[in-house]
């Protein structure tokens, strides 16, 4: 166990000083968002902490889960930010004063904890990772059951920590290590190794896995199942040396669009911090989003499920639900956010889902949680059986002219006000019917999605930085650039007026 285990052993024996109590009593509320903990590591979130939510964490599940049968346990991974593994040592010295045992596995994504949890049949995890955020951030996924909490449950978690709601277990919980990288990869393996066979054609592939945890795992899998791999940036940094892991900024992409195209490669992937996000360029280097991605996995999906109920969020393009819609399924839209997914995914009965961001959920072969890794395989098996890349796979969908997510910075303080006087002003605009473009219908399930003749604006608070997120598609340049400048009008006059 090592280091990892000397500091939990020094968190659990100090851990009913005064001292600490105090600081338990101190955590900055700020953190806990609507699905998951985040800030900034040594400011907003520290050891001290981390072992607050690991105790509050705790006392939750044996609230909810205990049993008479058995003890419950739990595992705790880590990304690669420098802060990570402090804090997951005072998250594992927080569960087990609670007496549930944890399966410590160490570095990897975010979908190998979640991986974890089904394999080894957990009562539910803790994931320490920043994700896309900056260097200095990191936080929590926290995982109950099968399914991660979002919402009232996270704030229960902050009430337990705010009333010193302990639960303080006489005999701890155990610590063990678990290699659950080996397990994945093997399940893999199985699941995609007949692609290796000399019938389909090799593969070109490029791996971006910006510093962060995919390096360490895709291009062995990778190239286990017949591809030709290779690889940018898949050395763990947690400083992300050579740009931010997050696909869904162009600037972040630029490296891997350059060497696609150097190497004629068929695809290139990248990722971000924690690999539960792709992102994907085409053979020419052009940039292929989330709801795309979408496209190519429902249209398979469909063949064998035909009417299937297929997911997406309020930033995917209209081309996505009208496709999956002309194919046979059943398009639902809803609210971003991974929590928010897979719980809608749960209540729906849903094969698949996805963002814009990136994020994909399958449900079909797989868990239903999002897995940028596993998204990978299925558009490399989808490719290899139809002999098409990306670019063919795609050929006949609608050209629209579209922003990628503009993110405007917004303090947490003022984002849901300036959002809902945006909303308000939207809605009198419907009924009034006097927008300077004709509206023909409203979507406020998350933010406001506006429909006009010719396109569609969105506009929605980010739950995971302190900004507004927009995102505008239309027929025509014209009218992109008009609905752009409306929104952003709207936007300019509701921060004035907040």
């Amino acid at each position: 166990m090592g280091e990892t285990k000397r500091r939990v052993e020094t968190e659990i024996s100090g851990f009913l000083s005064k001292r600490h109590r105090y600081e338990i009593s101190m955590v900055n509320d700020t953190i806990f968002r609507e699905y998951d903990i985040r800030g900034i590591a040594g400011k907003d979130i520290d050891r001290d902490a981390a072992v607050g939510i690991g105790k509050a964490f705790g006392t939750y599940l044996n609230s909810k889960l205990t049993t008479q049968d058995s003890k419950l346990k739990v595992s705790v991974g880590r990304d690669v930010r420098i802060s990570s593994e402090d804090l997951a040592a005072g998250i594992i010295s927080g569960i087990v004063s609670t007496g549930i045992d944890v399966y410590d596995i160490g570095i990897c994504p975010t979908p190998l904890q979640y991986f974890s949890i089904f394999h080894l049949n957990l009562d539910g995890g803790i994931m320490v990772t920043g994700s896309h955020n900056p260097p200095e951030y990191n936080g929590f996924k926290i995982s109950v059951g099968k399914g991660t909490i979002h919402g009232k449950d996270i704030q229960k978690l902050k009430q337990i920590i705010l009333n010193k709601e302990f639960v303080i277990s006489k005999k701890k919980g155990r610590v063990e290590n678990y290699n659950i990288v080996d397990a994945y990869n093997s399940y893999m393996l199985n699941e995609f190794s007949y692609l290796k066979d000399s019938k389909f054609k090799k593969l070109k592939v490029v791996v971006d896995a910006g510093n962060g945890t995919a390096g360490a795992i895709v291009p062995k899998i990778l190239t286990c199942i017949g591809c030709d791999v290779i690889t940018l940036y898949c050395e763990p940094d947690g400083n992300f040396p050579n740009h931010h892991p997050d696909p869904t900024i162009i600037e972040n992409m630029q490296d891997l669009i350059l060497e696609t195209q150097k190497a004629g490669a068929g695809i290139g992937i990248g990722y971000d911090g924690d690999a539960d996000r792709i992102g994907v360029v085409d053979r020419n280097g052009d940039i292929v989003w989330g709801d795309s991605l979408m496209i190519i996995l429902s249209r398979e999906l469909l063949k064998k499920y035909r009417g299937a109920k297929i997911i997406g969020d309020v930033k995917c393009s209209q081309s996505m639900f009208d496709d999956i819609e002309r194919h046979g399924g059943n398009p639902i839209m809803w609210k971003t956010g991974h929590s928010l997914i897979k719980q809608k995914m749960k209540d729906e009965d849903a094969l698949l889902a996805g963002e814009f961001s990136g994020h994909i959920f399958i449900g079909d072969r797989y868990f239903g949680y999002d897995d940028a890794i596993y998204a990978t395989l299925r558009l490399v098996e989808i490719m290899k059986n139809t002999g098409s890349d990306i670019r063919e796979l795609l050929s006949d969908i609608p050209q629209m002219h579209y922003t990628p997510e503009i993110r405007i910075d917004c303090p947490d303080s003022k984002k849901k006000g300036v959002i809902e006087q945006v909303v308000s002003k939207f809605m009198k605009y419907r009924e009034n019917g006097n927008a300077p473009y004709p509206i023909r219908d409203l979507n406020t399930i998350d933010g406001v999605r506006v429909i006009f003749e010719r396109g569609w604006a969105l506009m929605r608070l980010s739950n995971t930085q302190p900004v507004v997120v927009m995102r505008i598609e239309a027929e025509d340049e014209k009218s992109l650039n008009d609905y752009k400048a409306f929104l952003g009008k709207e936007f300019i006059e509701a921060m004035e007026t907040i």
